[in-house]
């Protein structure tokens, strides 16, 4: 009889057949050839991703964590995945890669036994420092004594920064899912019916798009954030069960997630009519929203976008409601992992924008409740940088012409 010391540590589940990539064979070859460039540059032997937006971006699997860890083994000679027991054969179905191991519960720390056995145990090896807790990172160079771990995250982030023809075309895909949302969503708003019945139509509308155009793909994490009234004040406020009253503002936010590829539509609604105050602030965040899509374009430093649409706030004595920055970039990224941090619309950022980037324009000031016109005003567009000026990929309406629900 089998005991758990007999068990063991790594296995192989190669169960079903390997899945249709994402991307194509090509474009996965693209990304990993451009990291072992970076690696030879930097010195490096092997690199261990453990954030799910790098092993996704090269090996095409998205992990559910649940507590757990996982990995992306990349050396000049072969990509491994390692992911749990409790994953079955989805990780290999879904890794592009040369194979996966998967670790067993049956000892304890089990992953880091992969770990060291798909990288070498010398030399240099490159890790997210941004995604590695110390208690891991220590359990890590444990099991590895002779390596030395160096960031990677930045230079990683780099190259993310910029698209290919094939990630630009399935980001325009993921927009005009986003528009089809924010349709189903107007048409569910009324008075009376909760935030959350408003948000399940917009989900819905998306999630079967999504179906329809890539019938080989993980269908998750596709959501909608609908906020009415004061529920209006934040960015990322969850969905309630507040119901819609006549000459409530209204945040529409569809996010569209197709193998972990984020994209979105944010606007600004009002429901029966809107007061001259509120009227009054909408146009001026138009404005601004307007001026920011005019200012995209290769060669213009994220800082130099923000600065010049402060000037507009500070003109209506606004400045001092803005909630954030002006826009970030797109790709793989989501509500709850990983941001291109460097390309985002602050003053502090001067990161120069380039052909092949993707960022958005989203300008939001908030007046809090007592004030005339109270609430969260917020236009979002996505627009992708070309050779001379950007492409807006957003076709969804924006401002009062269009966005004041009658019914």
């Amino acid at each position: 009889m089998m005991t758990q010391t007999d068990l063991p540590s790594l296995i192989t589940i190669e169960n079903g057949h390997k899945a249709t990539p994402t991307f194509s064979l090509a474009e996965y070859q693209r990304r990993q050839g451009l990291l072992r460039q970076k690696m030879a540059e930097l010195q490096i032997d092997g690199v261990l991703f453990t954030s799910y937006h790098n092993i996704n971006y090269y090996g095409d699997f998205l992990y559910c964590s649940f507590g757990r860890f996982y990995g992306l083994v990349v050396t000049p000679a072969k990509v491994v995945s390692i992911s749990a027991n409790i994953d079955g054969g989805q990780p290999w179905r879904r890794t592009v890669g040369d194979y996966n191991v998967v670790y067993t519960d049956w000892q304890r720390d089990n992953y880091f036994k992969a770990c060291a056995q798909e990288l070498p145990n010398k030399g240099r090896i490159g890790i997210e420092m941004d995604n590695l807790p110390l208690e891991r990172f220590a359990k890590l160079q444990a099991a590895m004594p002779q390596v030395e771990f160096v960031d990677i995250s930045a230079a990683c982030m780099r190259m993310r920064m910029v698209k290919s023809a094939e990630e630009i075309e399935f980001i325009k895909n993921g927009a005009n899912v986003c528009d089809i949302g924010g349709f189903a969503l107007r048409d569910a708003v009324a008075e009376g019916v909760p935030e959350h019945e408003v948000a399940l139509a917009s989900t819905q509308a998306m999630i079967r798009e999504i179906a329809r155009r890539y019938p080989d793909s993980e269908l998750m994490d596709t959501w909608t954030w609908f906020q009415s009234g004061i529920n209006t004040d934040g960015a990322h406020n969850p969905v309630t069960t507040r119901k819609v009253q006549k000459g409530d503002i209204l945040s529409l936010n569809c996010f569209s997630m197709i193998s972990g590829y984020y994209t979105a539509l944010e606007r600004t609604m009002f429901f029966n009519h809107v007061d001259d105050a509120s009227l009054k602030l909408w146009e001026v965040n138009v404005a601004v929203h307007e001026a920011g899509l005019a200012l995209v374009k290769p060669g213009i430093r994220c800082c130099d976008i923000a600065h010049e649409l402060n000037k507009i706030y500070e003109a209506h004595d606004l400045l001092q409601y803005r909630t954030f920055g002006y826009g970030h970039s797109f790709g793989v990224l989501s509500h709850y992992y990983g941001r291109e941090a460097g390309l985002e619309l602050r003053e502090d950022i001067d990161t120069v924008l380039e052909p092949g980037m993707v960022i958005s324009i989203e300008p939001m000031i908030m007046l809090p409740e007592g004030m005339p016109g109270a609430g969260g005003y917020r236009e979002h567009d996505i627009l992708v940088v070309g050779e001379s000026g950007a492409e807006n990929i957003t076709k969804f309406p924006y401002g009062p012409e269009h966005n004041i629900i009658s019914q």
